[in-house]
């Protein structure tokens, strides 16, 4: 998509990024102790912390990620969001006191308090780190999604500016300003959404979106003459060729020396050419948008209605509509998607992207990626199970979420403050499926980034909604970004070399060790950010749930709840759940075409690995347990 820079946007959001650099500094002379850097001192408020919850957690993944899926995939993108929030139940009545009472700055202090086993300090805060990774991978990619449409800059741009803020943000104050961050960017996020749902339902929906920036494409449809199943002719435009890809056939017409890419459709027996968004990589390097250069800025949002049905009638528009009747009008209605190809055509690189019309009922339910009905194979049912695994058991085991509740003094407060977390989450989710259908329908999807749905959605309706939600989706990435690179440094700082390694820090060289693995961590953030570019960000945060619930949840739950547990169990579980549920995600589908590979031809066809993998640290930290008798707890864990 071409991008021209928002001056407000741009106003907003370093007007943000000040506050928070300001709030971190004025924090940072406070902090000088290892339990207020790790931990911010155990002083946290609870309703603050449970707000925090919710801004620590609802990340690029949620905002970015969950909207663009909807947008793009329907109901099937609504499920991440189920899968999310079913988690926090697992969190709530499994974890959130008795983790409390572990603890005191990290994960691995808690899963080790038991044993003080060296093997546990070693392979806990190698999975922090790895989970931790993982998850800052879609956050650094939401993050260059989104500083295009509002710089004007390269996707590289917005991941090295994030990264640099939140390393300023961690190295500064550590956790206190973290949580802060989390706080306000929390509510207003669920603030801004609210606003934006009702302009959507005020919207209603209708055939010819009306963009205040005049972005939005009216598509062209045309007549052929045809010769058996080849293009003759095309009044008005010269025939240059045709290309069969995947069951589809495309066809190039030139008109006044710009080439046009078409889809050739057969609707109720009389053929159609339905013009198709194109991007042409040139042999000379240069880039050609629908067959124009970039300058000429011919590539436009998309999305829309073909149809709309109401109260049983064919309508061209529904004005404003409650929140059930605007589910239900969809739901009857017909949707035109964007499905994307892509090919060699005379030696240049093409990316076609062309109309795909599909109907509300199919849009509103299960299937259009996860197939698990009609055309469903046992892979795609696999995968579908896996995926839903790795969301309701991958939140309890996520340790920046998990070292949040060392923040409040109490366990009581721990329960509270999920319980405040799972009523905000739960509130934000319900306004993701209408922001996510809004872009889908109102002509504000990028077919190259789905990660903009939401943003461009709120563009479409105003440039001051657009400014204050995007600084407001800058402020969910830093939150979460800041958490992870907590999360990470306490693994390393303390974990590993204060504890492991058994250097015995001071207070301040546990600070500052702290804040040298912040940087590192950060720069190792910001080079993924750039490796994943493209990729949606909720599709990403699943591997990060699926690890972390293979490897971290088996030895919470089995220390909590089984007393012959031990800690070569523990250590082991975390490695096998590690091993496992890396080797299915870099043997996928996905990473053979990141490979340069056909990722029809990988090696398996699970995308996600939970399934497999889960049970397989399960059975391992039982097994192991049963049989070793080193380092075995002495009493019930829930004593």
């Amino acid at each position: 998509m071409i991008y021209g820079i928002s001056y407000i946007a741009l106003f907003s959001f370093l007007l943000f990024v000040g506050f928070v650099l300001w709030l971190s500094f004025y924090l940072g002379r406070r902090t000088k102790s290892a339990s207020a850097y790790y931990a911010a001192g155990g002083k946290i408020h609870w309703a603050v912390n449970g707000i925090a919850f919710a801004g620590d957690y609802l990340s690029a993944a949620s905002f970015l990620g969950i909207c663009g899926m909807i947008a793009v995939a329907g109901f099937d993108g609504f499920l991440y969001a189920i899968g999310f929030l079913a988690g926090w139940i697992v969190a709530l009545f499994l974890i959130a006191e008795p983790f409390k009472k572990l603890g005191k700055y990290t994960f691995t202090d808690a899963l080790n308090s038991k044993f003080k086993s060296r093997a546990i300090t070693l392979t806990a805060s190698i999975s922090t780190l790895i989970v931790s990774l993982f998850y800052l991978i879609p956050q650094m990619v939401g993050a260059g999604d989104l500083v295009t449409p509002l710089l004007g800059l390269p996707h590289w741009v917005g991941v090295l500016t994030v990264g640099t803020i939140v390393i300023v943000i961690v190295a500064t104050a550590g956790m206190a300003s973290t949580t802060y961050v989390q706080f306000i960017k929390g509510g207003l996020l669920i603030l801004l959404s609210g606003i934006l749902s009702a302009y959507i339902l005020k919207n209603g929906f209708t055939l010819t979106p009306d963009q205040k920036d005049q972005q939005y494409h009216s598509f062209v449809t045309l007549s052929p003459e045809m010769s058996g199943d080849k293009v003759a002719a095309v009044a008005g435009w010269e025939v240059m060729d045709q290309v069969a890809m995947k069951g589809k056939d495309f066809v190039q017409l030139r008109k006044e020396n710009i080439v046009r890419w078409f889809d050739l459709v057969k609707p109720n027996d009389d053929y159609a050419l339905k013009e198709a968004l194109s991007i042409t990589h040139e042999a000379d390097g240069s880039v050609l948008y629908n067959g124009e250069p970039q300058a000429n800025g011919h590539f436009f949002q998309v999305g829309h209605l073909s149809k709309i049905v109401r109260d049983g009638k064919e309508v061209e528009k529904t004005g404003p509509l409650g929140p059930v009747e605007y589910l239900s009008v969809m739901e009857k209605s017909t949707l035109v998607r964007f499905s994307n190809t892509k090919f060699s055509h005379n030696g240049v690189s093409i990316s076609l992207y062309y109309q795909n019309e599909t109907s509300g009922k199919s849009f509103m339910l299960p299937g259009l990626k996860y197939k698990i009905g009609k055309g469903a194979s046992i892979w795609s049912k696999l995968d579908f199970i896996s995926l839903m695994l790795a969301l309701f058991l991958g939140t309890a085991a996520l340790p920046h979420i998990l070292i949040r509740y060392f923040t409040v003094r109490s366990p009581k407060d721990a329960r509270k403050s999920t319980i405040l977390a799972i009523a905000a989450i739960g509130t934000f989710y319900i306004l993701t499926l209408y922001m996510g259908i809004g872009a889908a329908v109102n002509g504000s999807m990028d077919v190259e980034s789905s990660n903009m749905a939401a943003p461009l959605l709120a563009r479409a309706f105003g440039v001051i909604l657009f400014s204050l939600i995007s600084a407001v989706a800058f402020a969910t990435i830093l939150g979460t970004v800041s958490g992870l690179i907590v999360a990470s440094s306490g693994a390393i700082a303390h974990d590993f070399i204060d504890v492991y390694l058994k250097k015995n820090l001071s207070d301040a060289a546990k600070v500052r060790a702290g804040k040298i693995a912040a940087f590192s961590v950060g720069l190792l953030a910001i080079l993924l950010g750039m490796v994943y570019k493209g990729v949606n960000v909720s599709f990403l945060v699943g591997w990060a749930f699926a690890i972390a619930a293979s490897a971290n949840l088996p030895a919470i739950l089995f220390l909590l709840f089984w007393k012959k547990t031990t800690a070569k169990g523990i250590a082991w579980s975390i490695v096998v759940g590690i091993i496992s549920s890396m080797a299915i995600i870099l043997t996928s589908p996905t990473m053979w075409d990141r490979y340069g590979l056909d990722g029809a031809n990988a090696l398996h066809h699970l995308e996600n690995p939970a399934l497999v993998s889960f049970p397989l640290s399960v059975l391992t930290v039982y097994l192991v347990s049963k049989f070793s008798t080193v380092g075995r707890s002495e009493k019930p864990e829930m004593a």
